[in-house]
């Protein structure tokens, strides 16, 4: 499917499962800005939206409830994607609230959560840098899946490699991580592309540098 009908999807599977002020929520909190980062920058990443929870509701410090635009929740990990937008509201903030808000995400980072942050205005002028960085904060954190492929060692490594940069990778960068020498990065790389883990990024006879393929993509 593409990404209008996965996001139905998406959005219906978290309706069907929330009542009351979590379902408002959702319905009203979820809004033009935060489907802009899902269709440009978390879908072109992915091409999924597994582990991500939208207006995820925590514990708030004053023992109230707060809500997080978006949540990654893994295993060990826990990131929050927020994307702000910029108005009038944002003019009129009040002291206090501004330090509230700063409290906040202090708040979320003492209790182990890793917090992006994005403008409207770069996820709809710039997608393509909040890839790269939604990527390489992920990819810090995974790779674990690619233990369960018949890769070899240095394969996997060059992979991760591709991951954590969030773009893409040259023979060179492969070589100085791996300190192998370029007649075996040229090997591996090769086994990438057959293997479609990789495509060539730029070159015809010389490639000088290599993307993650799709389906590397969906292991994230």
């Amino acid at each position: 499917m593409g990404f209008e009908e996965e996001y139905q999807a998406f959005m219906n599977a978290h309706s069907q499962e929330r009542k009351g002020e979590r379902l408002r929520r959702l319905q009203e909190g979820h809004n033009q800005a935060e489907k802009l980062f899902l269709k440009q920058v978390w879908w072109p990443s992915f091409y999924h939206f597994r582990y991500l929870h939208p207006e995820f509701e925590i514990d708030d410090f004053k023992d109230g409830k707060r809500y997080l635009d978006f949540a990654y929740i893994r295993p060990a990990i826990r990131i929050c994607f927020e994307v702000d937008g910029y108005g009038p509201h944002l003019k009129n903030i009040s002291r206090w609230q501004f330090s509230d808000s700063l409290e906040r995400q202090n708040q979320l980072v003492m209790d182990g959560w890793t917090v992006i942050r994005f403008s409207y205005d770069q996820v709809k002028e710039k997608p393509r840098r909040c890839q790269q960085v939604v990527q390489q904060v992920i990819g810090r954190w995974l790779g674990d899946e690619l233990d369960q492929t018949t890769l070899s060692y240095a394969e996997k490594e060059v992979l991760r490699l591709a991951i954590r940069k969030g773009k893409a990778i040259s023979p060179i960068e492969v070589e100085k991580y791996l300190k192998r020498t370029d007649k075996t990065v040229k090997k591996l790389l090769t086994q990438l592309v057959d293997k479609k883990m990789l495509i060539p990024e730029s070159g015809i006879k010389r490639i000088r540098s290599y993307r993650l393929a799709d389906q590397v993509k969906h292991l994230l």
